[in-house]
């Protein structure tokens, strides 16, 4: 099956299309101040934004950069890139500015919009911004910055903009293990509006319709939520857009908007089943008809619980921003195969050793994706070259194994291995036991220097509010894991820190924990 086999072709399929049929639809709520966007309002803005882009000097196959905190404008920005045919980079705003002012450079950006609350990142961006020749900011108030409402107050609010036709994202991986990558692929060769097949899947296989309430509670610079929300937007749905995560205000705003469908990552499913029973059981949730989770994996125990408590209705994909592979699992296949995250929508996987030979059902090896989609690491070669093999297929670095039903399971990322005493050691698994621990509120396993085995299994752990750090807690922790895995797998060590640099999107950033 492909995604165009999954609804008929020729529906609207951007937010021009849903302003002209139903113009006082809302695309958008923010949810905790309320501020929306109907369909006409964002068309209106996105194509002001547009024209005065294409007024500038920008054409198809330009870049332009988005620094911006979940607010509406993200989405008027983001329609214009996508409306006028350019490459639209969103970024993260959790960065720090040389962070944030490598992407803004690297990406080659003509065009940059922000706001003036990251006014004081951008002022530390100099050099980083000198071929940004379109600057604005929302709110005013950034030096040398224009003022974002007033540029766009000159420009025309209807009609086709000159030269109109798809555009793409340009995602940048998270840098969890160096720095991010550029995602570079060839813009669609359609015009703007056309069928659109990430529409087709989530109508398809996910159920969205007109009528959906989609929640989002994560940074819209991530892959997932900025291309899950504006596929929302081409059905034709609304966006409630959380400003930031907390999780007794998700299940409030699930009642309060009714929400229908939401992503979430497991970092999100284990702060909510934390919650205390009283808190979980006081929402209404029954206008809940699918929950999606992604971005990392999930400890076994951890999705079982929130079946247990929301009813099957979660299901989970595993992708890439990269594009070239996508698996899908529904709830009930996940409890036939409890781990697994399903199976290939879009094309085979092959389980490869590192020599690139064909692993047997059951065996580990390397994740590739047959597929005809091709893309670049923007200026990276050499990674782009790592990323492909002389099949053709790629790999997004994961480990996994394939069950005799062609069931696809990770096993953890190959760049976290660790090595002790010559035996390889996956600190996913012992993340997933950690994690569910009464004490724990976050964890992450790293390999840290050991004289005589090379490195030791070593567990960094944030404890719950009101836990104490003890080494008797410490010991304890660590029997945990051993009444559960091989000793030779669980930490020798355990490190009790305040905060783990984990992005809002879930994303743990383990290169930035100290080792020695």
């Amino acid at each position: 099956m492909t995604t165009t086999d999954l609804v008929p072709l020729g529906q609207p399929a951007h937010p021009a299309a849903w302003a002209a049929a139903d113009p006082d639809r809302p695309a958008l709520v923010m949810a905790r101040s309320g501020a929306t966007r109907t369909y006409r309002e964002l068309d209106e803005a996105s194509t002001r934004l547009a024209r005065l882009l294409r007024a500038r000097g920008l054409q198809r196959d330009d870049h332009l950069a988005v620094l911006i905190e979940n607010r509406p404008e993200f989405f008027e920005a983001v329609w214009a890139g996508l409306r006028a045919g350019l490459h639209v980079t969103p970024v993260n705003w959790h960065l720090s500015p040389a962070e944030a002012g490598y992407i803004i450079a690297n990406c080659e950006a003509r065009a940059l919009v922000t706001s003036a609350a990251l006014g004081p990142v951008v002022a530390e961006l100099a050099d980083d911004l000198a071929a940004v020749e379109v600057r604005l900011a929302v709110d005013d108030g950034v030096p040398e910055f224009e003022d974002y409402a007033a540029a766009l107050a000159h420009q025309p609010g209807s009609g086709p903009v000159p030269d109109e036709a798809e555009g793409s994202f340009m995602f940048y991986s998270s840098g969890t293990t160096g720095r991010p990558k550029g995602i570079l692929a060839p813009l669609p060769q359609i015009p703007f509006g056309a069928p659109f097949p990430f529409a087709l899947l989530l109508t398809g296989v996910f159920g969205f319709t007109p009528e959906s309430v989609y929640l989002s509670p994560s940074p819209l610079y991530h892959a997932a939520p900025a291309g899950w929300t504006t596929t929302v937007h081409r059905i034709g749905g609304t966006v409630v857009a959380m400003e930031r995560f907390d999780p007794i205000e998700l299940l409030a705003y699930v009642e309060r908007y009714r929400v229908t469908h939401m992503q979430l990552v497991p970092t999100h499913m284990v702060r909510l089943l934390k919650l205390p029973e009283e808190d979980r059981r006081r929402f209404d949730l029954s206008s809940l008809q699918m929950i999606v989770h992604a971005a990392a994996p999930c400890p076994v125990e951890v999705k079982r619980a929130t079946i247990d408590w929301l009813g099957p209705i979660v299901h989970e994909y595993y992708a890439g921003s990269e594009g070239t592979g996508f698996c899908i699992i529904g709830p009930e296949d996940w409890l036939a195969h409890p781990g697994s995250v399903g199976k290939s929508l879009l094309g085979t996987i092959h389980i490869l050793d590192d020599e690139g030979a064909e692993q047997p059902v059951g065996e580990e090896g390397g994740v590739w994706f047959e597929t005809s989609r091709h893309f670049v690491y923007h200026g990276d070669a050499e990674k782009t070259a790592q990323a492909w093999n002389d099949r053709g297929w790629n790999s997004l670095g994961d480990v996994g194994r394939l069950d005799a039903d062609g069931y696809l399971y990770l096993t953890d990322r190959a760049s976290n291995m660790i090595i002790s005493g010559g035996v390889n050691i996956y600190p996913r698994e012992v993340e997933d036991h950690l994690v569910v621990h009464p004490a724990v509120a976050d964890v992450a396993v790293l390999g840290t220097p050991d004289p005589d085995w090379g490195e030791q299994v070593t567990a960094f752990v944030q404890l719950l509010p009101g836990v104490e750090p003890s080494d008797e807690l410490a010991e304890a922790l660590i029997e945990h894991c051993r009444d559960r895995l091989s000793h030779f797998k669980c930490p020798r060590s355990v490190r009790f820190v305040d905060d783990l640099p984990r992005l809002p999107t879930g994303k743990l950033l383990k290169r930035l924990l100290v080792v020695e």
